[in-house]
């Protein structure tokens, strides 16, 4: 920390590094000390608009002492081994999705922050939205009764149609990419999940980039998973990078004994939120206070600096991700060996956001 500001570093300068830097500039307590990525250039394009230094290593950004935490924003396998390095540097790490991309991975990173004495959040953080703590507030009320069913899609469409590198992320999958929100959202109103059910396929394995370059996916980019959580919650999930933002089907629905919740997105803080009584139409909800155009990226940078100003946990951590990557590790070994599979570690879930108690 100087001048009373706590220093926050950018490791990965991809499509995402400019909103979180973006959305980081409103807070006068927080700097922007600098970014690191493998391509010195694009590095040196977001310090060059908002402000820092580029480090010419990650031992250099490591070594600098006006670095409190970093945001790990590098490609999904990456993770661990960043996570890592900045933890065993003795920095705080706020890291995009998912935490890793095997279970024994995650909780090692988990355990290695409290043996270290440092703070481990990790994206999504979408729960934090107004929308999204809305339909959270409702559901905590009673309005839908005990909720008993789930159903939450994410059709993401086809990378390869706006996104310069699309390979990597068909390597992961949609599931480990974007079936990470939902979970997180579900998981965070309800508590941990205790077993899943799935199918995946392939349906659209030759592929073209904007460039006209063709490749070829291996990992399902179709999946389907039943989630039953540790409360009785039963959750259908879909993903997949075949059907676009269009699909009428988007968001995600909460089906409870006295009525029905949509929450029209698992991304946007502005999304629709609408109740139906059971039988009845559905009818717009006020959100609980105006909400962020968008996604704030940073939302959960900015409250674990006020955690550790204030003392107190920070509402996004790494043992709710590491659970979130079981999950999904227990989705793909039930679609590839054909069977259910069970989930067992716990975690903490966040409390609300205190403008939505």
């Amino acid at each position: 920390m100087i001048d009373g500001k706590v220093g926050i570093a950018i490791v990965g300068c991809g499509n995402i590094a400019e909103p979180y830097a973006e959305t980081l500039q409103p807070y006068e307590h927080i700097r922007l000390v600098g970014a690191y990525d493998l391509i010195p250039q694009r590095a040196e394009r977001l310090v060059a608009r908002y402000g820092g230094k580029t480090y010419a290593s990650m031992e250099e950004l490591l070594a600098d002492d006006a670095v409190d935490i970093v945001i790990n924003l590098t490609i999904h396998h990456a993770h661990p081994a960043v996570i890592a390095q900045c933890l065993n540097a003795g920095k705080h790490v706020h890291s995009e999705k998912p935490l890793a991309m095997t279970y024994e991975e995650a909780r090692a990173l988990v355990d290695l922050a409290a043996e270290k004495g440092l703070r481990l959040s990790c994206s999504p953080i979408t729960y934090m939205g107004e929308a999204q703590q809305t339909a959270w507030k409702l559901i905590r009320e009673g309005k839908l009764g005990a909720v008993r069913v789930a159903y939450a899609e994410v059709n993401h469409g086809r990378i390869e149609s706006w996104h310069p590198n699309p390979e990597p992320f068909y390597e992961v999958g949609a599931l480990f990419d974007v079936g990470v929100y939902p979970l997180t959202i579900l998981t965070t109103f309800f508590g941990p999940a205790r077993r899943v059910t799935a199918y995946g396929k392939v349906v659209y394995p030759d592929r073209v980039t904007e460039e006209g370059r063709p490749f070829h996916i291996e990992t399902p980019d179709f999946v389907v998973a039943v989630v039953e959580l540790a409360n009785g919650t039963v959750v259908r999930l879909t993903t997949n990078f075949y059907v676009g933002h269009h699909s009428k089907q988007k968001g995600i629905e909460f089906h409870g004994d006295l009525g029905s919740l949509y929450l029209g997105s698992w991304q946007n803080f502005a999304a629709p939120v609408e109740f139906a009584g059971y039988g009845k139409p559905y009818s717009p909800v006020p959100l609980v206070k105006e909400p962020y155009p968008g996604t704030e990226w940073s939302r959960a940078v900015v409250e674990m600096v006020d955690a550790i100003s204030e003392g107190r946990p920070q509402r996004a951590t790494g043992a709710q991700a590491a659970h979130v990557v079981e999950i999904l590790c227990a989705i793909r070994r039930s679609y590839t060996e054909g069977r259910p599979v069970p989930v067992e570690s716990d975690f903490t879930p966040p409390s609300p956001m205190d403008w939505a108690m």
